[in-house]
């Protein structure tokens, strides 16, 4: 199997072109701003993309998989609703899959965050990330993720840090707070806080090692799939 990798000499992309490689890929090309263009016209067909890239590369990743039929493991964060639903339409022309974060134990973290939000309603509730100090979008996909178990609707009000004399709090509104320093491969915490007592799910990233082996993992099975657009979950547990 040939492999192209998008964002390969950042720090996510140098760890996933290693993997391929110790898993058997051969590496057909890798591709960053300074040569990203190539994709839409002039890059190799192979048989995957993994682009743990930036949103601003899309659509050479997009002209990419429509033009070469490769099946495409997208760990790329920072999405716009458009950009999104331009990614799940190229599973009408390959195999797609996209996820915020490709950690089995994060999997775990939302099904249990669904199950304690369903469990205790009316509860105040506070999501907490941290990253390290080059992250550059906020709060990080997989916050956004936790947020989407607990308010499936999207109804209610998300409050994004607070500053000044903000009063009580809102009923049912959801605190969201991005933390920045050192080297911290990722952290996220949801609070659940009810009358004398609180339920904290927390889970905690020693290394990017966890998100890199979960993407490659999921790319044999993607490339088993036919066409579709695809989540982690379904991959994996499905």
């Amino acid at each position: 199997m040939r492999a192209i990798v998008v964002g390969g000499s950042g720090r996510m992309g140098t760890l996933v072109r290693a993997e391929l490689a110790a898993r058997g890929f051969e590496l057909a090309g890798s591709y960053d701003v300074d040569n990203i263009a190539e994709l839409d016209m002039e890059a190799p067909a192979a048989d995957l993309v993994v682009d743990f890239s930036a949103p601003a590369a899309l659509p050479h990743v997009a002209a990419y998989v429509r033009r070469t039929g490769a099946a495409l493991v997208s760990g790329a964060t920072g999405y716009t609703a458009e950009q999104l639903d331009e990614l799940r339409s190229l599973g009408e022309a390959s195999r797609v899959v996209w996820s915020s974060n490709y950690s089995l134990g994060v999997a775990a973290l939302r099904h249990a965050t669904r199950l304690v939000a369903e469990a205790l309603p009316g509860w105040d509730v506070e999501i907490v990330e941290t990253h390290h100090n080059r992250k550059v979008d906020a709060p990080s996909g997989t916050a956004k993720a936790l947020l989407a178990e607990v308010d499936p609707t999207g109804e209610r009000p998300v409050v994004s840090g607070r500053e000044g004399v903000v009063g009580a709090r809102t009923p049912g509104e959801i605190g969201m707070h991005a933390l920045r320093g050192g080297t911290v491969a990722g952290t996220h915490e949801v609070h659940f806080f009810g009358t004398d007592e609180e339920v904290c799910l927390t889970h905690r990233a020693a290394s990017r090692q966890i998100f890199v082996s979960g993407a490659v993992t999921a790319a044999g099975r993607l490339l088993a799939r036919p066409a579709g657009f695809y989540d982690f979950d379904t991959l994996m547990f499905g």
